[in-house]
This record gives C-alpha cells, sequence and structure tokens, in this order.
C-alpha cells in the first residue's frame, strides 16, 4: 500500500516530475454559521403584543366608550330615585307611587350596573386570554430558538470540521510521467518558463542519481540556475562556452571515420535547408574518402587542410609547413577523384565544406582531462553570430548522436537525460537522428521549441512521447496547440502562479565557463550539507522570489478555471505546463506550475493526486468526502532532500 503521508514520501527515479498541479478537494467553507437570537428569530407576523398593562388600559378605554351610554342610563335612574325620594318626603308625591318609581329606576340602575360588571368582566377574560397566548407563543419561540440553537451547534461543528480538513489539505500535487515515454516535447514558453521547467526537471534527475546533459541553443542561459543549484548540492558541473571553449570540447573525438564525416556532412548541411538526402550522402563520400587518407584521429583542421587541397584554394605548402597534411597525403587527395566534369562538381562541394568546417578548426586543440560531472552543459555565446551558433549546435547534436549509437542500452530508463533547448534550430533529420538514438540506448531526451514550424508539428508527440505546451505568443501556434490538447478540457490555474509570473524579472547575464578552471586547477569544491530545499530558495531566482511570498498565500489561494482556448494559451502564465501524455487507462490533460521553489511550500507533496487520493482511500474508506474524495491529510512540508542520494 502506498505511503500517504507527505513527510515520507520521497522523488521516485522512475519519474520524470514536470511541475506541480494546484489542487483543493475540500472548498473553502466560508465564515462559520451565525449564532441564532431570541430577537431574530420570530416572523414578523409574530411579535408579541404590548406589556399586559398597556393592554388592560386600551381595553378598558374600549369598554368605556362602548359602556358610556349604560353609565348615563344608570346616573339618570340615580338621579330620578333622588327626585322621587324628595318629591315623597315634600308631599307632593304619594309614598305608594315614590316606592313603585324607585323600585323601576332601581331596577334600571341594577341592570346597567350589572351590564357594567360584566363588560368589566370580560375585559378581565380577554386580558387573560391574551396573556394565555402570549406565554403559548414565548413558550413555542423557546423550543423554536432551542432547536435553532442545536441545529446551529451541529452546524459549526460540521463547519469546524470542513474548516479542519480545508486548513490541513494538500495544495500541491507532483505532476510527473513515467519514464516508459521516450521523450519529452515542450511546444512554446519563454526563457524564464524554460528556465523553470528546466531546472525542476534537471534538479530532480539528479538528486535521483542520473546524469544530465543541456545543450542551451537558446543563447539565453536558461540553465544557470540549475547549475548554481548543482553546485550549492555539492556537485561540480562542467559547462562550456562555445566558441570559446571550442578548444577544449574533445566531443566527438573517439567517433570512428565514418561516423566523424557524418557528423561533419550534417553540419555542413546547416546553411542549405534543402539539401536531399542524397546531396548529404555526396559529402559524406568526399568526407569519408578524405579521412581514410588522413588516417585515424584527424582533426578538424587536417580535413580543411585536406579538402583545400583537394578543392585547390590556397597554397598547399603552407598547410604541409605547419604539419597539417604530409606530402604523401597530399599526393594521394590529388588523386582521389577523376578528372572532367566530375572534378569540378568535387571541387565545388570540397570549397563549400572547406568554408563551412573552418568554423570548427579549434574544435579539441587544446583538450584537458576532466573530472567526472553529473551535470555537462554546451552553451552558445550569443556573441558569436546565429549561423556560427547553428553550426556548433548541429555539431554537438549530431555527435552525441553517434556516441549514444555506439553506447550499449542502459539498465535503467532516463539514467541519462539529454535536454536540446531551442530545438527548432535543428534540421528535422538532425533531431529525427537524435531521437532514434535516445530511444535505442534507454536515454531520456527532452526537446524544447519556441514556436511550431512545420518540421516541429511533423514531429510533436511522435513515437511514445508526452507532449507539454507552454506560453505561444503566435496565434497560429496556439490554435494548434488548442486542437492539440482539445477544447473542451476545463483547468485550474492558481493565483499564486499568476502572482509569482507576474514578479520575477527576465534571464539577466550568461554562462560562466568552467572548462578554463578546471585546467588551472582553479574549481573549489563546496562541502555543503546538502538540503534541495533550501538550495532552491538559496541559489534559485524562483526561491528567491517565493520566500518573500507570505506563509499565508503560500498554504492557500484562489484559483480560476479556463477552457483550452487558442487566447488562453496566449496568455498563460510563465512557468505553466499543460502536460499530454496517453497511459493505460487513456489520455490525460493536466495543467502544472514548473516553479521549482513549490517544492518549499509546506502543503506541497511530492505524490501525485491520483495515488494521494487512492491511498487514503485504501486505507480509510471513510476519509472521503460526499463524493467519495479523500481529504489530503496533514500536509508537512516535503522531507529534506539529499542531493548526493544515489550518486554513484
Amino acid at each position: 500500500m502506498a505511503d500517504v503521508h507527505p513527510e515520507h514520501a520521497q522523488l521516485q527515479a522512475d519519474r520524470i516530475y514536470l511541475g506541480w498541479q494546484y489542487i483543493l478537494l475540500h472548498p473553502d467553507p466560508g465564515p462559520p454559521p451565525k449564532r441564532p437570537s431570541p430577537v431574530e428569530e420570530p416572523s414578523a407576523q409574530e411579535q408579541p403584543d404590548p406589556a399586559t398593562s398597556d393592554l388592560l388600559r386600551r381595553e378598558r378605554q374600549l369598554e368605556d366608550m362602548l359602556n358610556r351610554p349604560v353609565r348615563h342610563v344608570r346616573m339618570a335612574m340615580l338621579v330620578l330615585s333622588v327626585l322621587i325620594v324628595g318629591a315623597a318626603l315634600t308631599g307632593y308625591l304619594a309614598w305608594s307611587f315614590a316606592v313603585l318609581g324607585l323600585i323601576a329606576a332601581g331596577g334600571v340602575a341594577g341592570i346597567c350596573s350589572y351590564a357594567l360588571f360584566q363588560g368589566d368582566r370580560a375585559v378581565r377574560y380577554r386580558v387573560m386570554e391574551q396573556q394565555a397566548r402570549d406565554e403559548r407563543r414565548r413558550q413555542e419561540r423557546d423550543k423554536e430558538l432551542f432547536r435553532a440553537q442545536e441545529e446551529h451547534a451541529q452546524r459549526y461543528r460540521e463547519w469546524q470540521e470542513s474548516k479542519e480538513r480545508h486548513d490541513k489539505q494538500l495544495t500541491w500535487y507532483a505532476v510527473s510521467v513515467p519514464d516508459e515515454i521516450d521523450r519529452i516535447d515542450v511546444a512554446g514558453g519563454t526563457l524564464p518558463g524554460w528556465s523553470a521547467l528546466i531546472t525542476l526537471i534537471g534538479a530532480t534527475r539528479l538528486y535521483s542519481g542520473g546524469h544530465l546533459t543541456v545543450l542551451d541553443l537558446s543563447e539565453g542561459a536558461i540553465a544557470k540556475d540549475l547549475i548554481e543549484l548543482a553546485r550549492k548540492g555539492g556537485d561540480d558541473p562542467l559547462v562550456w562556452v562555445l566558441p570559446v571553449d571550442l578548444p577544449r570540447l574533445d566531443l566527438g573525438a573517439t567517433l570512428k571515420p565514418e561516423a566523424f564525416a557524418d557528423v561533419l556532412a550534417h553540419v555542413v548541411s546547416v546553411s542549405e535547408e534543402h539539401r536531399t538526402t542524397r546531396d548529404l550522402s555526396f559529402d559524406n563520400a568526399i568526407l569519408e574518402r578524405v579521412l581514410e587518407v588522413l588516417g585515424e584521429n584527424a582533426t578538424i583542421r587536417q580535413v580543411t587542410a585536406a579538402l583545400r587541397a583537394l578543392a585547390q584554394v590556397g597554397d598547399p605548402r603552407d598547410d604541409l609547413r605547419f604539419g597539417l597534411i604530409t606530402a604523401t597525403q597530399l599526393e594521394r587527395i590529388g588523386t582521389l577523384f577523376g578528372r572532367g566534369v566530375s572534378d569540378r562538381v568535387v571541387i565545388e562541394r570540397a570549397w563549400a565544406l572547406e568554408s563551412q568546417l573552418r568554423k570548427l578548426e579549434s574544435l579539441g586543440t587544446e583538450a584537458v582531462r576532466l573530472p567526472p560531472a553529473r551535470l555537462r552543459v554546451v552553451s552558445m555565446d550569443r556573441q558569436a553570430g546565429v549561423f556560427g551558433n547553428r553550426v556548433l549546435g548541429t555539431y554537438v547534436a549530431t555527435a552525441l548522436t553517434h556516441i549514444l549509437r555506439q553506447s550499449p542500452a542502459s539498465d535503467r530508463p532516463w539514467y541519462h537525460t539529454i535536454i536540446v533547448a531551442g530545438a527548432e534550430k535543428l534540421r528535422g533529420d538532425v533531431l529525427d537522428r537524435l531521437m532514434d538514438a535516445c530511444e535505442t540506448s534507454r536515454t531520456g531526451l527532452v526537446l524544447t521549441y519556441r514556436s511550431l514550424t512545420p518540421t516541429v508539428r511533423e514531429r510533436l508527440g511522435r513515437g511514445h512521447a508526452a507532449v507539454a505546451f507552454m506560453r505561444l505568443g503566435n496565434a497560429e501556434d496556439a490554435r494548434v496547440a488548442s486542437e492539440h490538447v482539445g477544447t473542451e478540457h476545463r483547468l485550474e490555474l492558481a493565483q499564486l502562479t499568476e502572482t509569482i509570473s507576474e514578479s520575477l524579472p527576465g534571464l539577466d547575464g550568461g554562462y560562466t565557463s568552467t572548462i578554463a578552471q578546471v585546467e588551472d586547477g582553479a574549481q573549489a569544491h563546496d562541502e555543503h550539507s546538502p538540503d534541495l530545499k533550501g538550495d532552491i530558495t538559496e541559489s534559485t531566482e524562483w526561491g528567491r522570489t517565493a520566500d518573500k511570498i507570505s506563509e499565508k498565500e503560500r498554504v492557500l489561494q484562489r484559483s480560476r478555471e479556463f477552457l483550452v482556448e487558442p487566447h488562453q494559451l496566449q496568455q498563460l502564465p510563465t512557468t505553466s505546463v499543460i502536460v499530454t501524455d496517453a497511459t493505460a487507462q487513456g489520455r490525460r490533460v493536466r495543467l502544472a506550475d514548473a516553479n521549482p521553489a513549490i517544492l518549499t511550500f509546506p502543503k506541497t507533496t511530492l505524490g501525485e493526486f491520483e495515488e494521494v487520493k487512492d491511498a487514503v482511500l485504501a486505507l480509510d474508506p471513510r476519509a472521503g468526502g460526499a463524493d467519495g474524495e479523500p481529504p489530503p491529510n496533514l500536509g508537512p512540508p516535503p522531507p529534506r532532500l539529499d542531493w548526493r542520494k544515489g550518486r554513484q
């Protein structure tokens, strides 16, 4: 069973890490539920009447108003009774009539008094009835309030659980592809974006115990952070800056004459984009015959001297005096081909070959014994000229191809990884041969293309390869990429990715050659306790930029969704990578952030999302949410990574 705890996670050698995917399994529950209050609970229709005294006063006023005629009648009857008694006493009225009058007036007054008593009693009854209704309402409100408070307590407990899951969940999951694939094609992107991706791929491959070769044709020093990171981790990377370091570059020195001729023929083809395989074969035949005359371990300077003699350019006695060719070799070169029309064709091609190969004459003339290094970077100086750099890049790529073809297949895929940045500058046939050589030797290959030229489109994703798309500024390139990925996919983009991309400055400076330091014995080895997290923060621009972000922003951020449409691909943040690869379950499309500094965040895991989810569910099926999604429990930061682990 997989270990789901992030603190136990380790980089896996059989994975190629391309970034981190931002996923929130548990959304933010928002503010806590509001506690119900007695004032807010009853509705407007259920508002209680005023106090009982006010009610009694109003009822009495109403009753007095209704009983006012009765009181007047009773008062009149009382006055009449007094008058009757007075008249009887004074003799004006006989007592018999007076008694009858008193009885009649008293009866009427009694009836009025009884009516008034009944009215007062009715008022008190209505007041008591209203008080009883108010009491019942109050009891019902108290019951409803109690139930509401119980429901609030339950909701608050549920909110606390949701808030705890939300706060403790992992937010960044590793995005990787298995080492079963042969190649990774990266389409689009900016120089800072390439720097982030190459730093991430290179650091994880080196930490896994592998070896890495970077051929930087971008002229943008995109592997500069990777070099600093490797040096911080205790490695001594070797860096060639061509053409300055061309005399110290011994790549291809051990090739057989046939392979060396093939390499040089492809170098010459750089300036002739439309040359066919037949033309290359013709050049290859000329070079093979020249190398056959020169013998084993012939240098470029000897080859160009022989080509000048063959093309009848200059005075061959100068080359004889410098020891580039011998008199015997000069004589044999003069008889390599026949005379006549074919002779003129050979002379023209020999002259063209010599003019191109002169740029490589200093190759390996000052070669030194280099110490073993797990990171090698071959770069082009931007001040050397565009065409010259294409010639040098083609030579390095073709020489690497032949070296791989002569090497046995590795027991471990991607143990040696080659990264070619700016691969669109190489001819299609050069790329094809490099792809085939890496596939047969089980060498990992990463190709990055700034634009989707027709040559690139034909090869994008060919064979068993994963494809990664970064920002594509060109509208046509963005359209092609969206069709490749599929516009129906909805991806989630973290706000942090956009924030860091906007705040990061562009790449400045260039590479510093380490070959001269090796020759002079000045390359020092910095004893350093390897800590990949700390090294990323200290030695990379990505780590220093991310270190300025607050802890709260690192842990939880907002995100937005977007569809894979052309205008969205033109606006992707610098480090965003859309990764597509085929698995047994189907084709996957994932959005990753290639920023290597995300590894230092407290809620980042080295496990992939599906693996962590399946492992948590297998460990505790009750851990799943309403949709069967597990809480990504407990997110301590990734472990301290030992750079030297796995080094051979």
